[in-house]
């Protein structure tokens, strides 16, 4: 059964919006549309349960639960255990905290490995830890003519005194998969750990992280058409060899240990709501009702793909077959190294990616220009990062017309 779009559409208020009459939203890999299970969740918790959570009066209990049924609802999506779930007010910032941490469990003589493929905040955090504490930092670069990471590099990269990797499950600038569990075996054959920022793929596959076997995954609720909060997944019993980032009294709480600051109720309350969509549209396309939530999360996410897949490569074929544009990233939809995913990067070579923008924008593409915290990326590749590049990124509820739309657009601007 092919994704129902109309059914899809009616779920996001964002479409019924005059600021989108006529026009189609390409700027998904920044932040998705949130689907109305998010909207009314968030509306119904200001409204009702604004309260400090977790005392016995009956707005304060319903909060507490709700709070905690977030973590439950989405530690069963991810494949994972509850206390392994960690909610914080974005994924940058708890790469931040999380590096925090592993400052104390590294020293001189160790080694992490970072990639020049990231986007910034699962980096930079990890490269200056490093350098703080003394450990060799070894870079896996990209190919500097595709973006993409070799996994053989990687595999020679690796020594007895890796201790950390840090990597994405997909750039926000390439676009490709890169294949976490055979990264991650390959990681854990010598003894080190594995974070991976999965903040450009979750938004198109909800993943099962305990098949990815990596010891922390992260990504963006505000990009999988939830609130802004970032979710991360601590495994492996690594929760437990990380010293404590928050109040002293709160090392116990595996939900706090990598939270300094209390968590914005509200938003952890509501952060499971998206889950709901999830499951509704797997019911509309012949799922069960007494389905687990992770056999949802499948075959939603296989319907989202299959969506996604009949689109993309009408953008990589008229982008790639350009003399006057540089498609960032594979061409194809499934290249020999992994899948594609739907967000597609272009440098202009006869004018300036942000006019190109602009054009597009008068024209009802929803896009822009810049070098979308990708410096490293965008460096390895020769692309001059101060004029950036023009994204196109589309999610499950891109249609045709919205591609139709940006093929016209592109034909008029680009000539």
């Amino acid at each position: 059964m092919p994704l129902d779009l109309t059914f899809v559409r009616s779920q996001f208020p964002a479409f019924a919006s005059m600021d989108n009459n006529e026009q189609s939203f390409f700027e998904n890999a920044g932040g998705s549309f949130a689907c109305s299970q998010t909207i009314d969740a968030l509306t119904a918790y200001y409204t009702d349960t604004k309260v400090q959570p977790y005392s016995e009066f009956g707005s304060s209990a319903r909060a507490g639960n709700q709070m905690d049924r977030s973590r439950e609802r989405w530690a069963e999506a991810l494949g994972v255990a509850t206390d392994e779930v960690v909610f914080g007010p974005s994924t940058s910032m708890n790469t931040y905290v999380l590096a925090e941490a592993f400052g104390s469990l590294l020293g001189a003589g160790d080694e992490v490995i970072v990639t020049n493929q990231d986007h910034e905040a699962n980096t930079g955090a990890v490269r200056r830890m490093a350098d703080r504490v003394g450990a060799t930092v070894k870079e896996w670069r990209t190919d500097p003519d595709t973006g993409l990471l070799d996994i053989d590099q990687f595999a020679s990269l690796l020594s007895p005194a890796t201790k950390l990797v840090t990597m994405p499950h997909a750039s926000n600038i390439v676009g490709q998969e890169n294949d976490v569990a055979k990264i991650t075996g390959l990681a854990h054959g010598v003894g080190a750990r594995v974070i991976v920022d999965g903040v450009s793929f979750a938004p198109h596959s909800i993943p099962d992280v305990a098949a990815l076997d990596a010891d922390v995954y992260l990504f963006s609720l505000y990009k999988t058409y939830s609130v802004h909060q970032g979710l991360m997944v601590v495994r492996n019993g690594l929760l437990d060899e990380l010293p404590n980032q928050a109040h002293f009294f709160n090392a116990g709480y595996p939900d706090k240990r990598l939270s300094p600051a209390g968590p914005d109720h509200a938003q952890v309350a509501c952060a499971g709501a998206v889950l709901d969509y999830v499951e509704l549209l797997h019911g509309a396309h012949g799922g069960s009702e007494g389905d687990a939530l992770r056999v949802a999360c499948a075959n939603v996410s296989s319907l989202w793909r299959e969506q996604e897949d009949s689109l993309t490569p009408q953008l990589l074929d008229a982008l790639s077959g350009r003399d006057n544009v540089r498609l960032l990233g594979p061409a194809s939809l499934d290249a020999v190294s992994g899948h594609r995913c739907p967000t597609i990067a272009f440098l202009t070579l006869e004018q300036e990616p942000a006019v190109v923008a602009s054009s597009l924008v008068q024209r009802g593409v929803q896009t822009s220009a810049s070098d979308y915290y990708a410096v490293r990326v965008l460096d390895g590749l020769g692309v001059d990062v101060d004029r950036g590049v023009v994204r196109l990124s589309f999610v499950h509820y891109t249609g045709q017309t919205d591609i139709d739309r940006a093929l016209n657009a592109l034909d008029d601007v680009l000539g």
